[in-house]
């Protein structure tokens, strides 16, 4: 992919995202016409992936997106996608991990804390159950940077968080009539529930134990 196939597919999609915040329905027409074209659509919904991290656009809006250019068939685009978007802000905090620790002794003890975790959940387990919860994504993303997690863990442990995010903003964009209507999160509240649910069950172990050993630490250690 050239250098140019790359700036028209993020100028696009900075476009289409301007126009859809402002007036839903010249933005569900454009949408259309990208749409007619699965290159074009897949271009824009790159350049979405691209630039979505640094405008804190939230990831299911690549997913709802990609439903709506491609149906459920893109769902494992869709699903690449949102794992692929997270990687920026979890790369940028974990090059800055030495100093924002080194830093300040609070941020070095979360960081402590949040290895102990990880430690005792294991890497894959404690993304994939945050991801679960109904927080910002990049929120997590920072958070499995600054605790030091390994690309590998942190790339399969997204994958498998986001997946019922993605099936959930899919079948938004499947559904023109909402898009038209501007209704990007009408996502079913017994879903975030279900999926916080899980997250917390996976994560209550875990929690527990962490906060019990730190407790036990003595200020002298």
């Amino acid at each position: 992919m050239n250098r140019r196939s790359v700036v028209g597919g993020v100028g696009v999609a900075v476009v289409v995202v301007v126009a859809w915040l402002v007036s839903p329905d010249p933005a569900v027409e454009t949408l259309e016409w990208i749409a007619a074209d699965p290159v074009r659509f897949g271009l824009l919904a790159i350049g979405l992936a691209a630039v979505r991290p640094f405008l804190a656009w939230p990831t299911t809006l690549l997913a709802v997106v990609v439903g709506f250019g491609y149906g459920w068939v893109g769902v494992p685009f869709a699903a690449l996608l949102l794992t692929a978007t997270a990687f920026p802000p979890y790369w940028l905090a974990k090059r800055g991990r030495v100093h924002l620790t080194g830093g300040s002794r609070t941020l070095a003890r979360v960081s402590e804390t949040a290895d102990r975790l990880v430690a005792d959940a294991g890497s894959v387990r404690a993304i994939a159950a945050t991801r679960f919860l109904p927080v910002p994504a990049d929120a997590v993303s920072v958070a499995a940077g600054v605790s030091g997690i390994r690309t590998r863990p942190f790339v399969v442990g997204t994958a498998i968080g986001e997946f019922p995010w993605v099936i959930a903003g899919v079948a938004l964009g499947v559904s023109a009539d909402r898009l038209a209507r501007n209704d990007l999160s009408a996502v079913d509240p017994s879903l975030i529930l279900a999926l916080a649910l899980v997250g917390l069950l996976l994560l209550a172990g875990p929690i527990y134990r962490t906060v019990r050993s730190t407790s036990h630490v003595t200020p002298s250690e």
